[in-house]
């Protein structure tokens, strides 16, 4: 498949529900075409025991039955959970198919020791409004315990990161319903109610595509989740030209779920450095199984414009996904910043955006395996100083420690 150079941007889809409806040949050819599609290309069966060929024995007989495109839709994204990976999408929704991860979620969780335990809060968004903190547990979502409320997003796979998946999409919630979660923290039970104040998640605002500010002789670039538009490069070099004497500069990527394209990656990666650097390693899988023969290559960016050229520090959490990520990798493997935060969204590789011949229902999966330059495979890198931040703390703790670092810098 050609690869295209942009990386879907995964922001919220239209709820309305199509009426158009296809005739039972139809949706079973296009679900042989997503089938095929994913058994020939998905690069990451590598990594995960999964019998794709086994499991068209459990969703084939459900295609035999559909007769409508939310039908269809719905079909479609319970064959997607088999993957459990949240860079796997349909470019379309039911109004009670789930936000996407991380875009439309405001809670981090992943089991330990059985229990479902908050890892990070989303700042500003409905859950960090509510009072949910890192470290609490989650009891029940929508008066669902959990065991019960992540059984509908279950893959049939055994496997503590599906378990995880099917719980970071139970709680994202659908985008009608309001959510009630139960959590517990210092043994205290309590509802708390994230959309109270209207669905957050579905109407995301920024005051800019890139934001900044000087605290001190320290310069702050927040770059918000605008990475798939090539507009946010002169809006980004703008705000960067009046950052030059600013003895030191923190980029805040906290913010940036959606992915977007590695043009505008090169474009920010670039203003950082005087000489070319490789910054990102490639994959491409489907070459590999259809010739035995691996193929693969390291991606370079060329310097550009005026470079800053003094210390650097790159926030990253959670919602640090997609293209962000390999911003964040290429500024460690360029050794042009220090990367502070929490680990990453951890989306698997690079995606590309496939049409269904019938329905023309996009579906995205990774086709490419990507690499920091040093091998590491991207979706497991980790700050190079992580900051736990499950401890009580008034403020933005990974903001305060990346000040600290750079006050100790000359």
């Amino acid at each position: 498949m050609k690869k295209k150079a942009l990386i879907l941007l995964l922001l919220f889809f239209s709820v309305k529900a199509f009426s158009q409806n296809f005739s039972s040949k139809q949706y079973k050819e296009d679900f042989d075409f997503f089938w095929n599609t994913v058994n020939d290309n998905y690069c990451y069966f590598n990594k995960k025991p999964i019998d794709w060929k086994k499991l068209r024995s459990i969703y084939q007989p459900q295609i035999d039955t559909v007769s409508s495109r939310n039908a269809f839709v719905g079909v479609m994204e319970k064959a997607l959970y088999e993957l459990y990976d949240h860079h796997c999408s349909l470019n379309t929704n039911t109004p009670y198919s789930r936000r996407l991860v991380p875009t439309g979620a405001d809670i981090w969780v992943e089991f330990a020791n059985g229990h479902a335990v908050v890892k990070e809060v989303r700042r500003g968004f409905g859950a960090d409004k509510v009072g949910i903190r890192a470290g609490m547990e989650i009891i029940a979502i929508n008066g669902q315990p959990v065991d019960e409320a992540i059984k509908p997003f279950l893959a049939h796979t055994p496997d503590i990161e599906a378990r995880n998946f099917a719980l970071r999409l139970a709680l994202a919630g659908d985008h009608i319903t309001k959510r009630k979660i139960t959590v517990k923290s210092n043994a205290k039970v309590t509802d708390v109610f994230p959309d109270k104040d209207g669905m957050m998640l579905e109407n995301v605002q920024y005051p800019a595509e890139v934001g900044s500010g000087k605290i001190g002789s320290i310069g702050y670039i927040r770059i918000n989740n605008f990475l798939f538009d090539d507009g946010i490069i002169a809006k980004f070099d703008s705000v960067l030209n009046g950052m030059l004497q600013q003895r030191a500069l923190i980029i805040d990527l906290r913010e940036t779920p959606s992915g977007g394209n590695t043009t505008v990656a090169r474009a920010i990666l670039s203003r950082f450095i005087t000489k070319e650097h490789f910054y990102q390693k490639h994959e491409l899988y489907a070459e590999e199984k259809q010739t035995g023969i691996k193929r693969s290559w390291e991606e370079i960016v060329s310097p550009r414009g005026k470079a800053y050229t003094k210390p650097v520090v790159v926030l990253a959490d959670h919602w640090t996904g997609s293209i962000a990520e390999g911003i964040t990798i290429a500024f460690d493997g360029m050794k042009r910043a220090t990367v502070i935060g929490t680990e990453l969204a951890r989306l698997n590789g690079s995606i590309e955006s496939v049409e269904m011949p019938n329905t023309h229902i996009r579906f995205n999966l990774p086709t490419e395996r990507l690499y920091h330059i040093n091998g590491q495979p991207r979706e497991l890198y980790k700050p190079t100083i992580e900051v736990d931040v499950t401890r009580p703390y008034q403020g933005d703790l990974i903001l305060d420690t990346a000040l600290k670092v750079l006050q100790k810098t000359k």
